[in-house]
């Protein structure tokens, strides 16, 4: 579904991504790791549109999307939730979730959608009145997911979903991954929790230093002795 080859990617002068190539097929769950400041983020803003692409090719349902508009992409069926919160904090949880719903293909079923949404997140549905900016960190990124499906993605990539939760939201949140995929959603993770990542993943990159330096299922790469001690201190 996304293919992406020998991607390069530089702020300025200062090129830092180096000949990345991963691939998500339809239905699949696949993550990339590393450590802080290896690339992780870059690379997807490269994918997205949001940052220029120096070299390479990316491709979803076999079309080039390099030079896009992002808003093209998510049209197209790509849809990304960034690092940081992506809601609105002065319009409520309904309004967000509505808003969520901007592209064509996904506005003839918001209705059924929303439903859908606050089926996976009854906690939104308890606060659709109440303002973003006043929920919890857990309940905005539940917010941030939910933004995101309603735009009907076949893809959805997702920049340290766990960030800053405790560790009780983290696994909801993870419960919450596999469940999109199970609905036929292509998912791309990049995840400080290496262990979580890697038992769901179908398949994962290790990403060092802007280069690709290992990949493998998930669970392989879970049992793999350096990738345990580089990752998980075990």
């Amino acid at each position: 579904m996304l293919l992406v080859e020998d991607l390069e990617v530089a702020y300025g002068d200062l090129q830092v991504v180096w000949e990345v190539s991963f691939e998500v097929p339809a239905g699949s769950v696949v993550g990339i790791i590393g450590p802080n400041g290896a690339g992780k983020t870059t690379t997807l803003r490269a994918v997205m549109g949001l940052l220029p692409v120096k070299a390479g090719s990316v491709r979803f349902k076999g079309e080039s999307i390099v030079g896009t508009r992002t808003n093209d992409i998510v049209q197209s069926g790509l849809t990304m939730i960034p690092e940081e919160r992506a809601t609105f904090p002065d319009m409520t949880v309904l309004e967000n979730l509505e808003l969520g719903a901007y592209a064509r293909r996904a506005r003839p079923a918001r209705a059924a959608t929303l439903t859908s949404v606050f089926e996976t997140f009854p906690r939104l549905d308890e606060r659709r009145d109440q303002r973003a900016g006043t929920l919890s960190g857990g309940e905005r990124r539940m917010l941030a997911i939910g933004k995101a499906l309603m735009a009907q993605p076949e893809m959805l990539i997702l920049d340290e979903p766990s960030l800053g939760l405790a560790p009780m939201i983290v696994a909801e949140t993870f419960d919450v991954i596999a469940r999109i995929r199970d609905t036929g959603v292509a998912v791309l993770i990049v995840e400080q929790h290496v262990e979580a990542t890697l038992a769901m993943a179908d398949h994962a990159y290790i990403l060092e230093l802007g280069r690709i330096v290992g990949d493998g299922p998930g669970p392989e790469l879970l049992r793999d002795s350096r990738v345990r001690d580089a990752y998980l201190s075990l």
